[in-house]
């Protein structure tokens, strides 16, 4: 079912572009390669600094794991993010948990450290949802009706956080102290800074007429969709739809580059967290080994 339903909107996307074939191709071969790099560029930049903020989750559970595994099964998870928001989270955890199985937190621990980070993200997409109200025709007051779940679940995990009756809430350990929670804020408000800004990078290429404001709404609706099986078919999708009555055509070119360049930009911190964790390697294999003392006398 669920790949018929990634299936379906890559489809729906392929037949309204059908007849705008030479629209679509010469929006993608518009765009400057600079601006493109640059968009890879602030997508790894999002990656790092959310990598980061869930290194300082994961640490604040009792891990004591060091930061080139874990930059390395959180860049694991980054590729398979691209396919579904889900599958990165477990194979983010699985990766870490198989590289550091001691030194890493247990898989319920690691699974609510992901807590922290998806409720300020949460809660900044329902503080800036006003967004979503003139490209989606939504009513004036959901942006209002947003933002009082998402401040009930950010303070309920305040809560949480203080018990220690189970191991689970170890991972939402980081939200405890004001220090743990302002890290935390911050570079989850970097990593979204980051992204908003290379939407709008790439919208504005293309000579897609979006404000900051627009930006902000693809990058809202790609996080909504990519709770689907939806896979590289987001960006283009999540454009369309908020951007699409400007010109079909455009948007899906500008969201097929922004999941382009989200793609390179994975890459890069994955090769960056693999190639760092291969020169740690390589260097303690060619480290000397202590020469243990000789023993002197004979057996008695």
């Amino acid at each position: 079912m669920w790949i018929a339903l990634g299936s379906s909107v890559t489809g729906v996307l392929v037949i309204v572009l059908a007849g705008r074939r030479d629209q679509f191709a010469q929006a993608i071969d518009s765009a400057p390669l600079l601006i493109l790099a640059a968009a890879a560029a602030l997508q790894a930049v999002a990656l790092v600094s959310r990598c980061e903020a869930w290194n300082r989750c994961v640490r604040a559970a009792g891990g004591t794991v060091g930061r080139r595994r874990l930059y390395c099964a959180a860049s694991t998870g980054n590729l398979a993010s691209q396919m579904n928001h889900q599958l990165g989270a477990a194979a983010r955890i699985a990766v870490l948990r198989r590289l550091a199985p001691r030194e890493a937190p247990r898989v319920p621990a690691l699974i609510a450290a992901e807590v922290p980070i998806i409720t300020i993200e949460a809660t900044l997409a329902a503080l800036t949802s006003f967004t979503l109200i003139g490209p989606l025709g939504l009513p004036w007051w959901v942006p209002l009706a947003c933002v009082g779940p998402a401040l009930a679940l950010a303070a309920g995990l305040r809560s949480l956080a203080g018990r220690r009756d189970h191991a689970c809430w170890a991972g939402l350990a980081v939200l405890r102290s004001l220090n743990g929670r302002s890290w935390v804020i911050v570079l989850v408000l970097l990593a979204v800074f980051a992204q908003i800004l290379r939407n709008w990078l790439v919208l504005d290429a293309l000579g897609v007429h979006a404000s900051l404001f627009d930006a902000v709404a693809v990058l809202i609706a790609m996080v909504v969709l990519s709770q689907l099986p939806v896979g590289p078919s987001v960006g283009a999708a999540s454009v369309v739809a908020i951007l699409g009555s400007g010109g079909v055509a455009l948007a899906a070119a500008a969201g097929v580059l922004l999941t382009a360049t989200g793609t390179v930009g994975a890459l890069a911190f994955g090769a960056w967290a693999a190639g760092d964790r291969l020169a740690h390697w390589r260097a303690s294999r060619t480290r000397p080994r202590p020469m243990l003392p000789a023993t002197t006398g004979a057996s008695p």
